[in-house]
């Protein structure tokens, strides 16, 4: 989306958008703009409300934001404006940003604008948002120098809209090969380094627990490994780890899924984050160096599919019990963390995954769970996740739980077995695989990455993690 800024109207024909806060219903003074006058009997700002007004060979949109709005929301109402009231705009649309806004509000409006050009139907003839047209140029009326603002929003969202296609589309297009492309594509266009290893490079080097999630599908797993170093980079430049968990689809392997299995191709949602956050970190240039792995796999069924019981080698010379082949996605990330560890050494890592349906017991489908040891970590990651409306929160990881994962035969197993603390046994799981990291923290998504809202019929992505992730790198 190209943007350019105005600083009146004079000789404008088209859309113009207007936010306005909210008075209240019985005031005598009647919202102003441009000419038009609107009585508070009709409108007054109240939040989740709008009203048109056609004057002056203009449509004129009252959006209202309430009396006081916090990112989320404003990002929301502003995509919700784009998505469903596109009949709206033709090629000349403006935006009014009052004097009051600040960036991060500035910010939310553009990046809701353009994450209403996303369209879930992938596979229909449908006409084009006129936002997405190459000779659009949205106009933005403003008293303040907002260009660095305004540019840093669309990069936010042209990374989470690439992220909504990749957790979206179906499996058969998402195979782990198509992610490590996407990867390749990425870094060449981004400017971050990427490394893919394929099964024999994997077996070669020793990746056996991520390499026993893939074995029994016919789409060879791909291990990704992204490098992002900023200019001017030295000793002093902090580096921060991702691990990201991408298992394309899931069908439970041989302890197949009885319920559920229709969304599993969600399950690389947290692979597709990290890629998300490499793209925008290097397009946003942050003087943060960043390593991130994700290990891309389909857990599929076959006669080479793992099996419960099976006790396999990890990258790090540990050895693991298989109880449950659909307690995966912790498998490969023990071996990206590991990987990441010994070779990259970073001084912060973050784990993101799709895990467990026990965090979406515990905490639902408003936030993601946390965990980490690290309580400035903690303290960081809540408050990127607060300021940009993406939530966490903290659960334990007491050594009481460490019982819950430990084998008779090897020196780890992947399932507790229990019924209960499930997302709490699984991050003591990977916290085996840090070698005691004092900078770890596994995010835990599966409540979040994926679900229902207003914008389609159906369960879609949420492209959850993105600025989260992005904002804490930037933050620390």
């Amino acid at each position: 989306m190209k943007t350019k800024t105005l600083k009146d109207l004079q000789g404008f024909s088209g859309t113009i958008l207007i936010p306005v806060f909210e008075t209240y219903i019985k005031s005598l003074v009647p919202i102003e703009y441009h000419g038009v006058s609107v009585s508070s009997k009709v409108f007054y700002g109240k939040k989740d409300t709008h009203y048109l007004v056609e004057k002056y060979d203009c449509i004129h949109v009252f959006i209202g934001l309430g009396a006081a709005i916090d990112y989320n929301s404003l990002k929301t109402i502003f995509r919700r404006i784009s998505s469903k009231q596109k009949e709206l705009f033709g090629s000349e649309v403006a935006l009014v940003l009052p004097e009051q806004f600040t960036t991060d509000q500035v910010e939310a409006t553009i990046s809701g604008l353009l994450l209403g050009t996303y369209d879930l139907g992938h596979y229909k003839k449908t006409e084009p948002h006129p936002f997405l047209s190459k000779d659009f140029e949205l106009l933005l009326l403003s008293k303040n120098e907002l260009r660095n603002t305004v540019e840093k929003a669309v990069k936010i969202a042209n990374a989470q809209l690439e992220i909504l296609h990749l957790v979206d589309l179906p499996p058969n297009k998402i195979t782990p090969k198509y992610l490590s492309n996407w990867a390749n594509e990425s870094g060449n266009k981004f400017g971050f380094e990427v490394e893919v290893l394929g099964f024999e490079a994997s077996e070669k080097v020793g990746l056996d627990a991520f390499l026993s999630v893939g074995k029994g599908s016919q789409n060879e797993p791909q291990f990704v490994i992204m490098n992002y170093t900023p200019e001017n980079a030295d000793a002093k430049t902090k580096h921060v780890g991702l691990v990201g968990k991408g298992i394309t689809f899931d069908t439970g392997g041989l302890n197949i899924k009885t319920s559920g299995m229709l969304h599993m191709k969600c399950d690389m949602a947290g692979g597709a984050a990290v890629f998300g956050v490499m793209q925008l970190i290097a397009d946003l240039k942050l003087p943060v160096k960043v390593t991130a792995i994700v290990p891309c796999a389909e857990n599929s069924v076959d006669a080479k599919s793992f099996m419960p019981s099976d006790v396999v080698r990890s990258y790090s010379g540990h050895s693991i019990e298989i109880i449950d082949t659909d307690a995966e996605g912790r498998l490969v990330l023990a071996d990206g963390i590991s990987y990441l560890i010994k070779n990259f050494k970073p001084e912060y890592i973050v784990d993101i995954a799709t895990l467990t349906g026990s965090a979406v017991g515990t905490l639902g489908y408003e936030c993601a769970a946390l965990f980490t040891n690290n309580e400035a970590i903690s303290k960081k990651l809540q408050e990127s996740g607060d300021a940009v409306g993406e939530r966490l929160w903290q659960l334990p990881l007491w050594d009481c739980y460490k019982q819950d994962i430990e084998s008779d035969i090897a020196d780890v197993k992947n399932y507790s077995g229990k019924p209960v603390a499930g997302a709490i046994s699984a991050a003591k799981f990977l916290e085996y695989f840090t070698e005691e990291h004092k900078a770890w923290a596994h995010l835990d998504i599966a409540g979040v990455a994926f679900g229902d809202d207003e914008f389609a019929k159906s369960k879609h992505a949420t492209a959850y993690g993105v600025h989260l992730l992005t904002k804490f790198i930037e933050n620390l």
